[in-house]
């Protein structure tokens, strides 16, 4: 699809409002609907086709989107004044719309780091996982006291150093949700194959020990794993000088992995969008989804989370489902956060953000909508909790909040070793080891802020580029990024400080 010039776009031919593809002002002529604006209309905002009575449907994408709270006339702006959220019930229809995509021949490579388990890493990282928050600043002296050293010029094939340090692992039931998704987060990250090794730092008496962590896990013949505790080696500075001769020890192992061809089905994707605005489900969200069926069909699997951002539109993701049995375990996820909002006095709508909604977004039935579309168009495959490590291939679902850093986290943890990021408002976030294509939604945020995007989606608007020729051009950038290619978060050194466990649960 190529939008070119037009004013105005409408999604659905059973839509009653229509996108601005620019400012409008007040008396303008939308001649493709043969109407005169009502009010200025902001670019990425919404605009009445057909009147609109209190109580009416407002429809975009063909779904609803919310109610209108006042009478609306034709060419008038709809937004938070005159629409609000109510009744959204859909069929679920499970399974109806799962149709397996076709494979594509022959497969695809990129040049990537084989691990002895099989799975195969974009990027060959040393990390410092810590088991409590009393951990993180002698994590932090460790690596720092590494940099004085020029560590890493000995070793030229890891990429550097990643202290991952918390706010969590003590002060908390040992047991419980709250306690298991801190658990999996953690085990997670250390198996993730970013990593070519992790030094694994605990203080020695917090709720998360260090010994459940490990487990029965071996070693390892490579010697890539190694633990240990601060008031078991003495305090800090004996703990900073062991844990410099531990990272040398993986460090040697891990130098000596490189990259080779890998299958493109070796890529993993975890797909975020963030300060979301009008464009996002016109342009970035649909070209994601059209490169994450490219990567499906080559046999890779693409991670969808953010489940308060797919609210209202799961209807949409179960009619996909493999099995009803997959479908309801979204539809159950669903449920549980229904509860949760209720038990901690939040309402699901609460969501979208001043941003989005500056950015022409109204209620979260619409932002769930344009979400959706990252999906692209293949068969649900499996739906996950939180950090809950993913052993099939294909499109699925982990449950996360709609907090960025936080959701990525939980996809980092599950096994993602790519990050797409689609954006309208802007966002400079990194996700180390784990490296994040940016995508801008919209021409002007991408002019702006250059520097920080990797990809323009803005010209399926503003220029003469379809949907699936983006989706394609994303796709090939994805392969390059896996075999080494930096985004512009790595150059800039973003990925530090946004490890974020989802802390559920009473803090004591």
């Amino acid at each position: 699809m190529i939008f070119g010039s037009i004013q105005a776009l409408r999604l659905h031919a059973n839509d009653n409002v229509v996108i601005a593809l620019r400012d409008l002002a007040k008396g303008s002529e939308l001649h493709e609907f043969g109407m005169t604006l009502q009010s200025d209309v902001p670019r990425g905002h919404k605009l009445a086709i057909k009147p609109l009575s209190i109580g009416d449907n407002v429809i975009r994408y063909g779904q609803i989107i919310g109610q209108a709270t006042q009478p609306i006339a034709v060419a008038e702006h709809v937004h938070v004044h005159n629409m609000g959220m109510g009744e959204h019930l859909q069929s679920y229809a499970f399974s109806e719309q799962s149709v397996p995509l076709p494979a594509i021949a022959p497969p695809r490579t990129f040049n990537g780091y084989h691990r002895a388990n099989g799975r195969v890493g974009t990027r060959n990282y040393l990390g410092i996982l810590t088991s409590v928050n009393c951990a993180g600043s002698v994590a932090r002296f460790i690596e720092e006291a590494a940099s004085k050293t020029d560590f890493l010029k000995a070793y030229p094939n890891i990429d550097g150093i990643v202290p991952i340090v918390h706010s969590s692992g003590c002060g908390m039931s040992g047991d419980g949700e709250g306690y298991q998704t801190l658990h999996r987060t953690l085990s997670g990250y250390a198996q993730n194959p970013n990593f070519g090794g992790i030094l694994l730092v605990g203080l020695g008496c917090e709720v998360m020990q260090v010994s459940s962590l490990v487990g029965e896990r071996e070693l390892g013949a490579d010697g890539a794993f190694r633990y240990m505790t601060i008031q078991s080696e003495g305090g800090t500075r004996k703990t900073i000088e062991k844990g410099l001769q531990e990272l040398h020890l993986i460090a040697e192992q891990a130098n000596k992995v490189q990259r080779a061809p890998a299958p493109v089905s070796e890529i993993m994707v975890g797909m975020q969008c963030g300060g979301s605005d009008g464009y996002s489900g016109i342009t970035a969200n649909p070209a994601l989804g059209y490169a994450s069926d490219l990567l499906v069909r080559h046999g890779g699997t693409t991670i969808l989370s953010e489940t308060s951002e797919v609210y209202g539109a799961e209807h949409l993701l179960t009619r996909r489902a493999v099995s009803e049995a997959v479908g309801q375990k979204l539809v159950n996820r669903i449920h549980w956060w229904e509860d949760y909002c209720a038990r901690n006095g939040g309402e699901m709508d609460n969501n979208p953000s001043p941003g989005n909604k500056k950015g022409g977004l109204t209620t979260i039935l619409e932002k769930s909508l344009g979400a959706v579309a990252k999906s692209g168009s293949a068969p649900l495959t499996d739906v996950y909790l939180f950090a809950e490590k993913i052993d099939k291939k294909g499109f699925v679902f982990m449950d996360s909040p709609g907090f960025d850093p936080c959701s990525v986290t939980g996809q980092v943890a599950s096994g993602a070793n790519m990050i797409i990021f689609t954006t309208g408002r802007g966002s400079v976030s990194g996700y180390k080891p784990t490296p994040c294509i940016k995508l801008a939604t919209n021409t002007d945020m991408y002019r702006r802020l250059e520097e920080d995007m990797d990809l323009n989606c803005g010209d399926i608007v503003s220029g003469n580029v379809s949907i699936e020729d983006k989706g394609t051009e994303l796709f090939e950038l994805i392969i390059r990024i896996a075999s080494g290619e930096e985004t512009k978060s790595e150059a800039l050194g973003y990925g530090g400080a946004e490890f974020v466990p989802w802390q559920i649960g009473a803090v004591m």
